[in-house]
């Protein structure tokens, strides 16, 4: 490789001249991806919608989980778009069992908490519109970016992705919460290697090398690392990997043992892929083929059920987890604001009719999710009532 040392002064300028635009190019991406679409006239606006109240009832001590495999980053499914939408629509009794949840406390004890729904109306089972396409991890071109400096990382939406130990990646969602995808602790029958003792790392500058000296390399990351309190699991998943139902609740929330002192995304009801500025998703996590990298990634939402969205991000192995977020205007603030709208399920390889079919997929947060996942946050529903 040649040295800039030994090109002539106009070649190197050329040379810093291209890197410049290159960055710039990022930044403009990372910037006008999240405002107004070229062309459009208004801003893009939350949509007002109705949250129910998901209420725990009862809790019972259940048997100590055994922790026998380890998590598995990809999915494993025989459903798809079409399969999902022919699914049976559940009963209100139905939906009780899929967001009844377990709860996995530190010190070992697993407890199951039955819950009771109000004001949820079923109508809302009406899927929206969507085409289905085949999908895969990386789409022609690698459009992900490896988010550098300390500027960025240690700064808000990114300082907002967290790495879990158990290999995926997670999105602060509260003074103490974590968002992540349930297979990352639980592979639908029982609770991973590691569950036990999850820890949620958090980059910062590493202050000193391996000697103990101060590091002067300033692009130098390490993980900080908070141990998990409890975790908590919808039984919607809790009934053997990827079924058919199991896949729309792909999510879990984890309260760490201390408060992390950083800002926290909000969490809200996911629009319809339509309303989303330019039909567009974005999320950030830690890719497992760049170790040690916050990756990010942005792209255009494809299909979509009631439950799960379907999207051309390109994304590998340790994204899984990570928190699907858009922004948009919020009329009622007169503010703009950023949301976690889904969390990423993973890279899914579906066999259809014999025929293997991939799909990147993210579980959208719907109107009883949030009401869930806000409780767990909050611990009461009044101040659930906004998604």
């Amino acid at each position: 490789m040649k040295s800039f040392i030994s090109e002539s002064p106009a070649r190197v300028n050329r040379c810093f001249t291209f890197m410049a635009s290159s960055v710039q190019a990022v930044l403009l991406s990372l910037l006008l991806v999240s405002r107004i679409t070229p062309g459009s006239s208004q801003k893009p606006l939350w949509p007002q919608q109705h949250v129910p109240v998901v209420w725990p009832q009862q809790t019972e001590e259940l048997a100590a989980p055994h922790f026998l495999h380890p998590a598995q980053l990809q999915v494993m499914s025989s459903c798809g778009p079409e399969c999902h939408r022919q699914a049976p629509t559940p009963s209100y009794r139905d939906l009780r069992h899929f967001l009844s949840y377990e709860t996995l406390h530190s010190s070992g004890q697993l407890t199951e908490t039955a819950v009771d729904i109000y004001g949820f109306d079923s109508n809302a089972f009406k899927t929206p519109a969507g085409r289905s396409r085949t999908k895969r991890q990386i789409f022609g071109h690698d459009s992900r970016f490896s988010i550098v400096g300390h500027d960025f990382l240690l700064n808000y939406p990114f300082s907002a992705a967290v790495k879990l130990s158990t290999g995926c990646s997670g999105t602060l969602v509260g003074d103490r919460h974590v968002l992540t995808a349930a297979h990352c602790v639980h592979d639908g029958k029982n609770y991973v290697k590691g569950a036990q003792k999850l820890r949620v790392g958090f980059l910062k500058a590493q202050q000193k090398d391996s000697l103990g000296r101060n590091n002067t390399n300033a692009a130098k990351m390490k993980f900080q690392w908070i141990r998990v309190k409890r975790t908590h699991v919808p039984k919607g998943w809790i009934k053997g990997n990827a079924n058919d139902i199991g896949m729309d609740y792909d999510y879990s929330l984890l309260e760490l043992k201390k408060a992390h002192k950083r800002r926290h995304m909000k969490l809200g009801i996911s629009p319809s892929a339509k309303q989303l500025p330019g039909k567009r998703v974005q999320f950030s996590g830690f890719d497992n083929d760049r170790p040690g990298n916050l990756v990010y990634r942005f792209c255009q939402a494809g299909d979509e059920t009631y439950d799960l969205l379907y999207q051309r991000c390109d994304a590998q192995p340790g994204a899984s987890g990570s928190g699907v977020y858009a922004r948009m205007w919020n009329r009622r603030r007169r503010r703009w604001e950023r949301k976690v709208i889904g969390i990423f399920s993973g890279h899914q390889w579906v066999d259809i009719g014999g025929a293997s079919q991939e799909f990147n997929v993210a579980v959208r947060i719907t109107p009883l999710k949030y009401a869930q996942i806000c409780y767990w946050i909050k611990g009461n529903y009044v101040d659930c009532r906004e998604g």
